[in-house]
């Protein structure tokens, strides 16, 4: 029998912060990135069990999978719960594309009071409350990474990051949380 490779996933058993920020790394998940044409957006929410939003800035969400508006044909979904997210697509029966990028992201959890203080030290968005709230996702960039931002929580905010900045992305993180602790 041929030995098998297991691949450790990046950041594992990662932990940082400080007083008022927790950094940890999000358990594995199955994440599509999703394009399609305003017409197939019925079909498409239907077969993911959420409604696909349509507006910058928002997200859907049901039980364990979310979908993130991320351009005006274009979405990140992720399923926390690992479920096959090409095979529940491939049976929509619409107009779409659809990339497995499961392996290619890798999702910090930020969350503290001083969570949003800690992202924004390398954010050029407005994070606060009433211009980022719960719910709101959106492409950018932390330092020199690109960076999909979604807040989970009102002090909780989900950083998802190709694997290849993962390192570089974790440790700014951790800088910043240190200095919104002071």
């Amino acid at each position: 029998m041929a030995d098998v490779a297991i691949r450790k996933p990046a950041l594992a058993g990662r932990l940082g912060g400080f007083a008022t920020v927790r950094l940890t790394t999000a358990p594995a998940a199955s994440r599509v990135a999703l394009r399609a044409p305003a017409e197939s957006l019925a079909a498409l929410s239907s077969a993911l069990g959420l409604a696909l939003p349509d507006a910058p800035k928002t997200s859907g969400r049901a039980g364990a999978r979310s979908a993130l508006w991320i351009g005006p044909d274009e979405w990140l979904v992720i399923d926390e719960a690992g479920a096959d997210l090409m095979a529940t697509l491939s049976g929509a029966g619409t107009l779409h594309s659809a990339t497995d990028v499961s392996h290619r992201n890798v999702a910090i959890i930020v969350s503290g009071p001083g969570s949003e203080a800690t992202l924004s030290a390398g954010c050029p968005q407005d994070l606060s409350l009433s211009s980022f709230p719960v719910g709101a996702a959106s492409r950018t960039i932390f330092g020199k990474a690109e960076i999909v931002l979604f807040r989970t929580e009102e002090d909780t905010f989900r950083v998802e990051c190709w694997r290849s900045f993962s390192d570089y992305v974790f440790g700014l993180l951790n800088e910043a949380a240190e200095d919104a602790g002071h």
